[in-house]
């Protein structure tokens, strides 16, 4: 399955599921993807080993379920924006490969 056939599927979902009865914003949508960021962060303070998966009620948990959540909430997005993800991710690697070593001088 390729990333845009993801994109479609995570979009399809979520419509199917009620979430775009009413669109969000662009910020609004950003905010979610950042949320579930933050939800990795506290499982990594809770001590949760990075390739943990673990089940609260049947419910998938941990730091690569948010992560999958992240992957999932910029899918959705792309879906609903139109924007062709798997061309872009290609375009930015290929750029990336162009860069010099620890390009921008910057600590992290």
């Amino acid at each position: 399955m390729n990333i845009n056939n993801l994109v479609s599927d995570a979009h399809q979902n979520a419509i199917d599921h009620g979430w775009w009865e009413n669109p969000k914003s662009f910020g609004e949508l950003i905010s979610l993807m950042h949320s579930e960021l933050s939800e990795a962060i506290e499982d990594h303070r809770n001590g949760k080993e990075y390739d943990n998966v673990f089940y609260v009620d049947e419910k998938p948990c941990g730091i690569p379920i948010e992560f999958a959540d992240v992957i999932i909430r910029i899918f959705d997005a792309c879906g609903y924006y139109k924007i062709d993800l798997e061309s872009a991710i290609e375009e930015k690697m290929k750029y990336n490969l162009s860069r010099p070593y620890k390009h921008g001088n910057k600590k992290m």
